[in-house]
């Protein structure tokens, strides 16, 4: 009965990319039936809401990745954070650990968070637009990201960040709908929603190109600006 509720949703997603939609909105199930039920504290309420959206996410079987992920991996850190930082999927550490800040990438930007936002990494929230990692080093496809960003749009909902850093093109991409190069874009704002995108290259190019580190520290020191 599962798996043909979740074959009628995914045909659901297909039929309406046909016609236009470039992804549907569809509110997690278990999210939806807590809020019915009530059993949702008033002053817990937003971060009762992100533990559903997770636990809804982890059992998430709307695209192929479903079938070669080892585990969702979902955002973490302060679910009430003013800074959202947002990447595009997850690394083979994070896929294959419990553990959402691990590897060579994550300890740049923690060292990054810390020494500029002078603020320990629980005082940010983390998340990335595609919550499982494609098998075989192959890029996320826009099918893939279509499916997944209403779980990034919820996530974005009840944060209410003031601050959304996105990491690489991607993350810009499809937060924006603004197709241009990241290094077009680095380290401007831009207005969206009732919050403040800053656009920093992805940390990933950081490792192959040292360099562009002083890039990464002037756009987080214009967050730090923002957030006085």
């Amino acid at each position: 009965m599962k798996n043909l509720q979740n074959a009628l949703t995914l045909k659901q997603l297909y039929q309406l990319k046909q016609i236009g939609y470039r992804y549907t909105n569809l509110y997690p199930t278990k999210v939806q039936n807590s809020i019915k039920q009530k059993q949702i504290s008033t002053p817990n309420m937003e971060t009762k809401i992100v533990e559903y959206l997770q636990d809804d996410a982890t059992n998430c079987s709307l695209c192929q990745l479903s079938k070669t992920r080892s585990r969702v991996v979902f955002g973490g850190g302060n679910p009430n954070a003013d800074i959202m930082f947002v990447s595009d999927m997850p690394t083979y550490l994070q896929d294959n650990s419990n553990q959402l800040f691990i590897g060579r990438s994550s300890e740049m930007l923690i060292n990054i968070i810390e020494s500029v936002l002078l603020i320990p990494k629980s005082e940010v929230y983390f998340t990335h637009i595609v919550k499982c990692k494609p098998p075989n080093a192959q890029q996320i496809t826009p099918t893939q990201i279509h499916t997944c960003l209403p779980y990034l749009h919820k996530e974005i909902e009840l944060v209410k960040p003031k601050i959304i850093v996105t990491i690489g093109g991607e993350a810009y991409k499809y937060l924006t709908g603004d197709s241009r190069k990241i290094s077009d874009v680095r380290g401007t704002i831009i207005k969206k929603d009732g919050y403040t995108i800053v656009p920093i290259f992805h940390i990933k190019y950081l490792l192959r190109n040292p360099s562009a580190k002083r890039y990464v520290f002037e756009d987080i020191k214009l967050v730090k600006s923002l957030m006085s």
